[in-house]
């Protein structure tokens, strides 16, 4: 008769034998030890804190300057010496009824293509009885209240050329003017406000 004790050990033994064929390596048939064959530990994306969360870059400023052109930062004060000032109520009536008079005598000169600033000035003093501004050396007014002069010179295909025709500024009471031209393409006479740095002439663009 075997003893029950060795019917245990051998029924231990058959248990080991078949956990040895499936691979595990054990000590004293049942602790298990790390094989050579282990997985590598496999690791989340460690979620983003508060202090490390990406935020949108800044860019540009989204400050516009009211009356910006293109958002260009002040546009609106780069220009204001091509705006013409405020005109009182009783000069830019007058002013009006001087553009009305001069308008007919630019239309004949464009016809006739008289447009040369002697043409122009010689036929608005002669016909209408305007008076040439004149000033003293230092720049002060003696009399007068026409400006004629040759159109603003620009650059063509990298030459500085002065275009055919005249430019008019008529001084009209303490704020108004008429601003007029003639050339080759057309004429007209406008009654505005007196620009700041060029009184009744309208300044050139790119100051």
């Amino acid at each position: 008769m075997v003893p029950s004790t060795y019917r245990t050990h051998r029924r231990r033994l058959s248990a080991c034998a078949l956990l040895l064929g499936g691979g595990l390596v054990l000590t004293a048939c049942g602790d298990e030890r790390p094989g050579t064959d282990t997985a590598a530990p496999i690791t989340g994306t460690p979620s983003a804190s508060p202090e490390t969360t990406p935020t949108p870059s800044s860019g540009a400023s989204p400050y516009v300057e009211p009356g910006v052109i293109d958002g260009a930062p002040h546009n609106g004060e780069n220009n204001a010496y091509r705006r013409p000032g405020e005109m009182s109520a009783a000069d830019a009536e007058a002013a009006r009824a001087e553009a009305a008079r001069i308008k007919p005598v630019l239309k004949r000169l464009w016809k006739a293509q008289k447009w040369d600033p002697d043409s122009v000035r010689a036929a608005l003093t002669g016909e209408l009885g305007y008076e040439v501004r004149k000033t003293t050396e230092k720049g002060e007014l003696v009399g007068g209240e026409l400006d004629v002069q040759a159109m603003n010179s620009r650059y063509e295909d990298g030459d500085q050329v002065t275009p055919e025709g005249a430019v008019v500024g008529l001084y009209v009471g303490d704020s108004a003017c008429i601003t007029a031209f003639v050339q080759k393409t057309n004429y007209e006479a406008t009654a505005n406000g007196r620009f700041m740095e060029t009184g009744c002439f309208e300044p050139p663009s790119g100051h």
